[in-house]
């Protein structure tokens, strides 16, 4: 009975003040989503909990971690997030497909990913992966990569003039184990892991996206359009940027410090010491020249990257309404 006395309360607006006031505090909170487990990745973000620069903007904010089960487009439709991390293929295409996610910042200036091949494959060009197997992850991360080989004119469909595309798991055995010719690796993890494998770097030939001009943004901040619309929430996202980036910032200049934090927050007690901070030295060179706000360029090209998908483009037509700088501009005023 009580319960239906509050509920008729509430609905004729007539909440008692302890409701009105958790109505409003609740208003501080913010989920965010990672694209994967708790590492260097996603330092920024720690770092701005840990120093309290999320607490300094009066916000309360939850990291929730990723992993090879969570879609973070799907976590944000839920409801289960405010905010979600996402690379902007993956980003574009779920808008493509009815969900409307908004880039409201972009801490990554610059991609990550790359190939990384045998040398003794005799492979020294992106036109020598004719005939080769290639690691290639899926879940959204083949974007880029289809793209590149529609730019290249090499089918993806395998024989001697295209490339056999291995699905990749979420590790570099494929590479070790010599099942594919090149895999994908980002700089700041996998590249190092196959290093740890007890492989020298002269046995091995790497193409970056970024210097093969096919780079696509990587680590948005991404929120649903209709949430935008709320003042209220648009500005408590002006707090939580301009915080996370202090936080990027903090974390670019004290690298390892930041390395520490993340360690600190990592549940699984999966990470390593070693292993973070020589991720977070990798990670600091992307976010290295953004103050967070998108470059309409860097989008431009990462959208003539996607489109340049040939017959299977990862979207049809160039996106309308897909970031916003309108969160980024008052956050870094």
């Amino acid at each position: 009975m009580m319960k239906t006395i509050a509920s008729l309360a509430l609905a004729l607006g007539l909440a008692s003040a302890p409701m009105a006031q958790a109505a409003s505090h609740a208003d501080n909170t913010v989920k965010l989503q990672l694209q994967w487990v708790t590492q260097a990745q996603f330092a920024g973000y720690y770092v701005a909990l840990e120093k309290g620069f999320y607490d300094d903007e009066g916000l309360e904010v939850t990291i929730l971690p990723g992993g090879p089960d969570i879609a973070p487009p799907q976590v944000l439709a839920g409801g289960g997030a405010d905010v979600m991390l996402n690379w902007m293929p993956s980003a574009l295409a779920a808008r493509e497909k009815g969900l409307p996610v908004v880039n409201i910042a972009q801490p990554f200036k610059t991609s990550g990913l790359m190939l990384t091949c045998w040398k003794d494959t005799g492979i020294t060009s992106p036109q020598d992966f004719k005939g080769k197997t290639i690691g290639v992850w899926f879940f959204g991360n083949e974007y880029p990569f289809l793209s590149w080989m529609s730019q290249e004119g090499i089918s993806t469909a395998g024989g001697e003039d295209g490339v056999t595309v291995l699905k990749q798991g979420f590790n570099v055995d494929p590479l070790i184990q010599r099942q594919a010719d090149c895999i994908s690796t980002m700089t700041y993890n996998e590249y190092g892991q196959v290093l740890d494998a007890g492989v020298s770097p002269d046995e091995l030939v790497t193409f970056k996206y970024e210097d093969q001009g096919v780079a696509t943004l990587e680590d948005g901040i991404y929120a649903l359009e209709e949430k935008l619309a709320d003042p209220a929430f648009k500005a408590k996202m002006v707090k939580f940027v301009r915080a996370s980036m202090k936080g990027w910032k903090y974390a670019e200049a004290n690298p390892e410090e930041a390395a520490d934090i993340v360690l600190e927050f990592d549940e699984t007690g999966a990470q390593t010491e070693e292993h973070q901070k020589r991720m977070m030295g990798e990670i600091a060179k992307l976010t290295a020249g953004s103050n967070g706000s998108l470059d309409p360029a860097d989008f431009e090209r990462t959208v003539a990257t996607l489109l340049a998908g040939g017959s299977d483009p990862v979207i049809s037509k160039k996106p309308e309404g897909a970031y916003t700088l309108e969160i980024t501009d008052e956050a870094l005023k």
